[in-house]
């Protein structure tokens, strides 16, 4: 399966990058009523690992992601080395419209693993619509 969000923000390339480089972005980034634990996230760089987990309700789900392919102005990509997925690789592409617009696109190609896995992809659109709105709120 595949998904992709696309979402501008009014900001510089070099803000948007430093803001998903930012290892408390992700709490940010998830919304209500989503709780996120972390329970180790290393600073974003090439093999660092996200460990976290993400309270749905009374539902815990553990996720540990390895980051690749970093570009510290242009994106990243994260791998669920374990979760709910069979698979999941998340690409994250920034890209500069100007020098004060940047197009943030979001890339995901993933298979089931459970139907907590259902239920996550059918909110795919939710997730990433709260996302694009927080990020334009902190940045613009």
């Amino acid at each position: 399966m595949k998904y992709e969000h696309r979402f501008t923000v009014e900001a510089p390339l070099t803000a948007v990058a430093e803001f998903h480089k930012d290892t408390s972005a992700l709490r940010l980034l998830s919304p209500p009523p989503m709780v996120v634990q972390f329970n180790n996230v290393e600073p974003l760089e090439e093999g660092s690992v996200a460990d976290f987990t993400m309270w749905l309700g009374p539902l815990p789900i553990r996720w540990v992601a390895l980051h690749s392919e970093v570009d510290p102005l242009h994106g990243f990509v994260d791998t669920q080395q374990s979760g709910p997925f069979r698979s999941w690789r998340h690409q994250h592409q920034f890209r500069a419209v100007n020098e004060n617009r940047t197009e943030v696109i979001d890339t995901i190609e993933a298979e089931y693993g459970s139907l907590v896995s259902r239920f996550m992809w059918a909110n795919l659109p939710v997730l990433f619509g709260y996302r694009g709105w927080r990020t334009r709120r902190e940045l613009e």
